[in-house]
């Protein structure tokens, strides 16, 4: 699943699957940006990574690194939900979708969003699937999503 990636200023981005490795590059403090991570030890984080491993294919998480600085500058996942409609079909649910602030707008986003889509595709999903804020509305469209009814959520 590995791919290089190069931008349009020359620099190197690997677009990967998630590593033990990444938790001292940088991976939860990118998430930081998109929402409240908590304190996740190195441990926590290990214990986390193996328990996603035993999904296998039901989840992946995919990262985008800096090749030079080894940093984790993008990273989003997608779960695999198995249905009973649509002659028990799947469908791709795409969370945690984030790219470093100081990259934003050089398509980073976009070939992450591809290849998680792309995962759901060759997978066995019928649709993929995504909530977003207003904000991004724009962006998701340009990846070619539409906007379809509506989110609720109940937290606690």
């Amino acid at each position: 699943m590995e791919r290089l990636i190069k931008a349009e200023t020359g620099r190197q981005f690997l677009l990967r699957s998630l590593e033990p490795e990444d938790y001292s590059k940088g991976f939860l403090k990118l998430l930081e940006q998109l929402t409240v991570v908590g304190e996740v030890s190195k441990e926590l984080f290990d214990e986390r990574l193996q328990q996603l491993q035993i999904l296998q294919d039901d989840h992946h998480v995919a990262v985008i690194e800096d090749v030079e600085a080894k940093v984790v500058v993008a990273a989003g996942s997608i779960f695999i939900e198995k249905k009973f409609v649509h002659n028990c079909s799947k469908v791709g649910h795409i969370e945690d979708v984030v790219v470093d602030q100081t990259l934003r707008g050089q398509h980073l986003g976009q070939r992450l969003i591809e290849s998680l889509v792309e995962y759901g595709k060759s997978s066995g999903c019928y649709k993929v699937i995504l909530d977003c804020s207003e904000e991004n509305i724009k962006f998701y469209s340009a990846c070619g999503f539409s906007r379809k009814e509506v989110q609720m959520a109940k937290y606690f």
